[in-house]
């Protein structure tokens, strides 16, 4: 007999407002604990130095992590011109300083470079593995990193304004994989100025935004009182562009026990015409979401299982 997992069985998402100074598995670590739940994780790690929206998984939820992954996001930061970092953050040792500060109408030229499909390396302070080692570990014990580079893309980005004549406040909207430290020290290198990510938030991953997010101090205090559930979002919220189709009794327990079902030939010309790239199917059975599917040759094929009550 397997051993029994610790906690309870609590499954959905929590759009979390993770405070700044705390890291993403600490934050995870908190919200599990603070929902009593045996399995939890996150989409999307968010550096300590950053705050804003971290989407955490329980339970069934963390098997749609993957999709909220390869989300959009949204980021808010702030430039510290003048002044350059190891880990391109404020979090790093300094070594650059210079007294060149870039005008505003050069940063919108120069950041419109960015927008779209580009190459980007990604920092050496990164959690990269690199010979199965992480990036930011070698980083640390000074030793040299070698990134290839990514190709990353940026769909929108703006220079809102600056403040002062030493920083600037952009916003950026972004595919999976983009690093704003990357995007900072490249725009530094192309306006020939020294520079690092002050401050950086994000606000919004996929359906989770920063107006909908909960402080973690909120949440705690609502499962202190018993009402976790208000802060608790449906394990489908992460699959937010994945056609769903509902199904029998018998089609329901079939994909639970992972066996394929058989379509009808209106299901199949009524899927295919909002399939992706993936070809996945959510299906459904009442208000509870079942299996996640691919769909080839008239037939759908559970490729994750949920289990939810």
């Amino acid at each position: 007999m397997g051993r029994r997992r610790k906690g309870d069985p609590v499954s959905g998402w929590v759009n979390l407002d993770k405070p700044r100074g705390l890291g993403s598995t600490a934050a995870v670590g908190r919200v599990r604990r603070a929902f009593n739940a045996q399995k939890a994780g996150h989409a999307g790690t968010l550096d300590p130095l950053a705050s804003g929206v971290l989407p955490i998984a329980l339970g069934e939820a963390t098997k749609t992590v993957p999709f909220l992954m390869a989300a959009d996001k949204t980021y808010r930061f702030t430039v510290r011109w003048g002044v350059e970092t190891t880990s391109f953050d404020a979090e790093g040792a300094v070594t650059a300083v210079s007294d060149d500060r870039p005008a505003p109408a050069a940063i919108s030229e120069a950041l419109s470079a960015f927008v779209g499909e580009i190459d980007q390396v990604p920092p050496a302070y990164s959690a990269i593995k690199v010979a199965g080692e992480r990036a930011y570990d070698l980083a640390r014990e000074g030793l040299t990193v070698s990134l290839d580079a990514r190709k990353v893309v940026i769909h929108r980005a703006r220079h809102i304004g600056s403040p002062d004549s030493d920083h600037a406040d952009f916003e950026i909207e972004c595919g999976k994989g983009t690093y704003v430290r990357a995007l900072v020290r490249d725009l530094a290198s192309r306006l020939g100025v020294r520079a690092h990510v002050a401050e950086l938030r994000r606000t919004r991953v996929g359906r989770f935004d920063e107006a909908a997010a909960i402080a973690l101090e909120s949440l705690e205090s609502l499962c202190d009182r018993g009402a976790p559930l208000e802060a608790l979002l449906p394990v489908e919220t992460a699959l937010d562009d994945i056609p769903e189709l509902a199904v029998t009794d018998e089609d329901a327990f079939r994909l639970t026990q992972g066996r394929s079902i058989v379509l009808l030939p209106r299901q199949v010309e009524t899927l295919t015409a909002r399939l992706n790239a993936s070809r996945t199917v959510s299906a459904r059975h009442g208000t509870r979401i079942v299996a996640l599917c691919e769909m080839r040759a008239g037939r759908l094929n559970p490729t994750r299982v949920f289990h939810l009550a």
